[in-house]
């Protein structure tokens, strides 16, 4: 027997059977869901879409002019903003919280500045007045957001502002709107059309706002030399986070290394390089220091009479190419392919010596190609 479900929810999850979600309005906000009873009949009939309570009209009508709205779950926070001001599933279940189209712009430009090691949050204005302006403490400063400069939600951020001396920055198009003269330092915008000139939907306004945004992260990252290791330290995930991953950590190192010493034989040699399995032997004099490398195409160009050889004397000086263990893997990436010739494998050198050996296969591990 079919246990047929329906719900103003969503499910996830193993689900069994007939299930009927999304019945909208939700129960919470007095659809129809909240009018049935323990015992009522409902009529479902998939083939013509149709879902009905029967129920007589006139007992609806009494059982919703008995309803109340259930308590809010939350008085505040984002929990709260969900509760009050998402629409309902028929509707697109659209956000109206974000005050104008500025709310989205700065939580973009707080997302930024966080990720390039300037600490930011995102303050909505209209919780602010309910117990968020405590997310504002001294030593911050207020990056304000208003095409306008006039928005309502605004007022009692000003005024908490300038009554515990936070400094205030406007990003505004009207000098002289109460954002604009209440600023400390005034980021003043062009007042020009949106695109949508017909509509005035905010296109070209916040367009502006976001490229001025970027702008003071650059110029941030700049004053405070923030580095692409640091970068690196905030970005650990995806493939962001594995291109600014340093040589040091992939690297092979100590007994992994395939070195040998200039007087070496090449009998031993082609062992060692056979055992480590790189295709490649760096070749270190007494004083540990990488004089050069042997690799296939040395063992081609001297294949006649190659075993009656030292390493010294097949090797090729160098290396050409070699990184440093602060290398970012990014680099090391490039660098093998770009000059020519192209390398699968460099050594990792650091005052001369070999500290590592780096293949192109522990990129392709880490994900950064």
């Amino acid at each position: 027997t079919d246990m047929v479900r329906i719900s103003d929810a969503r499910m996830s999850g193993t689900a069994y059977g007939t299930v009927v979600l999304h019945c909208a309005p939700e129960s919470a906000a007095g659809g129809p869901l909240a009018l049935v009873r323990t015992g009522d009949r409902i009529e479902l009939d998939v083939a013509a879409r149709s879902l009905h309570l029967a129920v007589p009209d006139d007992e609806l009508a009494r059982r919703r002019a008995a309803w109340t709205p259930p308590p809010p779950p939350m008085e505040r926070g984002y929990v709260s903003m969900y509760v009050k001001h998402v629409g309902q599933a028929d509707t697109g279940c659209d956000l109206d919280f974000l005050v104008g189209k500025s709310g989205h712009v700065g939580r973009k430009i707080a997302a930024t500045l966080a990720s390039t090691g300037a600490p930011a949050l995102f303050v909505h204005a209209g919780e602010a007045s309910h117990g968020d302006l405590g997310m504002i403490g001294a030593g911050d400063v207020v990056l304000a957001l208003s095409k306008t400069g006039e928005t309502r939600e605004l007022a009692d951020l000003i005024a908490y502002a300038k009554r515990f001396g936070i400094p205030l920055i406007a990003i505004t198009a009207a000098a002289d709107s109460a954002l604009g003269r209440a600023a400390d330092i005034l980021l003043l915008l062009p007042d020009v059309p949106e695109a949508a000139d017909v509509l005035n939907a905010p296109t070209t306004s916040t367009t502006l706002q976001m490229a001025l945004g970027d702008a003071l992260a650059v110029a941030l990252i700049e004053r405070r030399g923030f580095t692409p290791q640091e970068f690196g330290l905030l970005h650990p995930g995806g493939k962001l986070g594995a291109m600014l991953r340093t040589v040091g950590e992939l690297m092979h190192k100590g007994g992994e290394l395939p070195l040998t010493a200039p007087s070496v034989p090449m009998a031993e040699a082609i062992l060692t390089m056979t055992q480590k399995r790189f295709g490649i032997v760096g070749v270190c004099d007494a004083a540990g220091a990488l004089q050069g490398v042997i690799t296939d195409g040395d063992l081609r160009r001297h294949i006649d009479g190659l075993l009656e050889h030292t390493a010294g004397e097949v090797m090729t000086s160098g290396p050409k190419k070699s990184v440093s263990p602060s290398t970012l893997a990014a680099q090391a990436l490039a660098l093998m392919s770009d000059p020519l010739p192209a390398v699968t494998v460099l050594f990792v050198v650091e005052d001369d010596k070999p500290v590592g050996i780096l293949h192109v296969h522990d990129l392709l591990r880490a994900g950064v190609m």
